[in-house]
């Protein structure tokens, strides 16, 4: 990283510089949210608890936005409290750079803090890039993920 990173919670007056990349996350996965998703998100990033929401900001003056990072923290069935990390995006003139470990890194203080027994996170197997910093920085124990086709709610 050329310049220190500064890492901290996302605040209310930071959501214009993150609205670029939770839509660069979410079309990186092919994933259409509209407008008012959007805004819910960051509400309920904003609410906080179970939900956090980082940041990873460039030090200095302009201080950019550089990284985002969603986790949720919540009961499992043979651990109190564990942490998912939801979505996790670098801004691609800063990719490579260190700013995606030093999100995981500072997320797992965090989770560490309020008593996590284990973070947690998925990514696709197409993903090559992502892949290379989560097989330094983590262990991968060949689960694979389903989702139900679940029927939507009766009216």
């Amino acid at each position: 990283m050329s310049a220190p990173l500064h890492l901290g919670q996302l605040r209310a007056a930071d959501f214009a510089h993150w609205l670029p990349l939770a839509r660069g996350y979410k079309a990186f996965y092919e994933t259409a949210v509209t407008d008012d998703g959007y805004a819910q998100t960051w509400q309920r990033l904003q609410a906080g608890a179970p939900l956090l929401g980082l940041g990873a900001w460039q030090r200095g003056p302009g201080g950019a936005l550089l990284g985002i990072a969603h986790a949720v923290f919540h009961a499992s069935t043979w651990a109190p409290q564990v942490c998912y990390l939801q979505d996790l995006f670098v801004a691609p003139q800063a990719r490579g750079q260190g700013v995606g470990e030093a999100l995981i890194e500072h997320l797992a203080a965090q989770a560490r803090a309020a008593g996590a027994s284990r973070l947690y996170w998925l990514t696709h197997q197409s993903n090559a890039t992502a892949r290379r910093l989560y097989d330094r920085v983590a262990a991968q124990h060949g689960f694979i993920r389903y989702d139900h086709r679940m029927a939507p709610p009766p009216p």
